[in-house]
């Protein structure tokens, strides 16, 4: 059970760092979880960091490398000497997570750290993997897993199940291959251990195993994944050979990162950035859609400024201009909304577009319908003036209903065209919501005013 974790043991832990005192420091860290030791790294200077770090077994070293945040893990690698890198943590880390850490640091840092690696096999599978792109199957593979050869006995294969089995962590699935290495399927450990010993693995494998590509997409891993409930999915090149194999907690993480950006996306930032980036970088980020924003706004006051005389005219019309701009503005980020997530998680298929945007625009119908008709009593109940009533209930209805599609269409169009449709949510829509939602008004304003009065 894992110790209670409370503001006087992390005193204590502080004041062994004060005073060098590293008996004790490693009796308090060995009742740390790996992720507890990373998340306290990230709030003691480095130079402290470095100085727990070294006091921790090669196991849970690695483990806290892996948890620990990019910046603050840089930060750390950088003044840890080479020799200790390779023998205490890339050595004792699953090659994916090896590959992925060795890949944030620049070339001549990777490769000193690479001849320091003792395990040659080991080494040698991390240079595959990081010759592959970090978002592809290759990327996110890990080399370790267990492959039986189709031609042997059930008792040969539990034999050489135990040998490749004792560096792995977690065992799935056995991936039968044959002499070329050509993944042929799977056999499931209840399988071999209730057949007869003398039995051809050949004769109890089943054939039926979906795998993925080296060049397949990370997020197109996930999907396939998460379709057909899989722990685990074996990776081959072109010509099939078994490469390597996913596990779940590397798509997790591939799901969770692919959220983070849509996230990002979706509220205007067009970089991948944390909390703990500089000013710089994430003002960067920022000030792209704040500008797009403020064009936004320009054109919004240049159609303004084509009914300025209708304004002035009718000045009450004013008084309701920021509603029909935002009910626009949450109806087309809603339909956006609905679609970006169902093409992220496969739900809406392309070919069905037509279908998607007329669903759509009855959902508008409806929901304009709605909040054109509230605002038709309201008016009619606290106004006089009918040209006025009827002016809102008209444009807010219309405005709905285009927000409602053009919500819709805008992400699927750009998905269509290989763009991240996550850009389409938000500031895009609000943007051009603002600005045709105005317009509509201000038009329609000028037909009706113009009939009544």
């Amino acid at each position: 059970m894992a110790k209670e974790l409370n503001k006087e043991f992390f005193e204590n832990l502080r004041l062994c760092i004060d005073e060098n005192n590293k008996d004790v420091a490693s009796d308090l860290l060995k009742e740390m979880h790996p992720a507890d030791i990373a998340e306290f790294f990230e709030e003691i200077d480095i130079e402290d960091a470095k100085f727990l770090f070294l006091l921790l077994d090669h196991e849970t070293a690695a483990d806290v490398l892996v948890e620990i945040q990019e910046e603050e893990r840089q930060n750390l690698l950088a003044i840890i000497p080479t020799e200790i890198l390779a023998e205490k943590l890339i050595g004792q880390m699953d090659s994916d997570d090896a590959a992925d850490i060795l890949g944030d640091l620049d070339e001549q840092r990777t490769d000193e750290i690479i001849s320091h690696i003792k395990d040659l096999e080991q080494a040698g599978d991390i240079v595959d993997l990081l010759n592959y792109d970090e978002d592809t199957a290759g990327g996110l593979m890990a080399k370790e897993l267990v492959s039986i050869n189709e031609n042997l006995t059930v008792k040969q294969a539990l034999g050489e199940m135990r040998d490749q089995a004792e560096d792995i962590d977690e065992i799935y699935y056995l991936y039968v291959v044959d002499d070329n290495n050509i993944l042929k399927g799977t056999v499931a450990l209840k399988d071999l251990l209730f057949s007869s010993t003398n039995k051809k693995i050949s004769s109890i494998v089943d054939p039926d195993v979906i795998s993925v590509k080296t060049e397949t997409d990370g997020e197109e891993v996930a999907k396939i994944m998460e379709k057909y409930d899989l722990v685990a999915v074996p990776v081959v090149d072109g010509i099939g050979r078994l490469m390597g194999r996913i596990t779940i907690d590397d798509v997790v993480d591939v799901i969770r990162e692919e959220a983070e950006e849509d996230y990002q996306l979706m509220s205007g930032i067009t970089q991948d950035v944390d909390f703990s980036d500089n000013v710089i970088r994430q003002s960067r980020s920022r000030i792209p859609w704040l500008l797009i924003g403020m064009l936004g706004g320009i054109a919004g006051s240049l159609i303004l400024g084509i009914y300025e005389e209708d304004i002035e005219k009718y000045a009450v019309l004013a008084l309701f201009l920021p509603l029909i701009v935002a009910t626009g503005g949450n109806a087309g980020v809603q339909s956006s909304a609905i679609v970006v997530q169902g093409l992220a998680s496969g739900d809406i298929d392309l070919h069905s577009m037509s279908r998607k945007l007329f669903k759509e625009f009855k959902v508008g119908l409806v929901n304009g319908l709605v909040c054109a008709s509230l605002i038709f009593l309201y008016n009619l109940i606290f106004s006089d003036n009918f040209a006025l009533t009827l002016t809102v209930s008209i444009s807010l209805f219309s405005v709905v209903v285009f927000a409602t599609v053009f919500g819709t269409f805008i992400p699927l169009f750009l998905n269509k065209i290989k763009i991240d449709p996550a850009i389409a949510t938000g500031p895009f829509i609000t943007t051009s919501n603002d600005i045709i939602g105005i317009f509509i008004y201000l038009m329609i304003a000028r037909g009706i005013f113009a009939y009544f009065v």
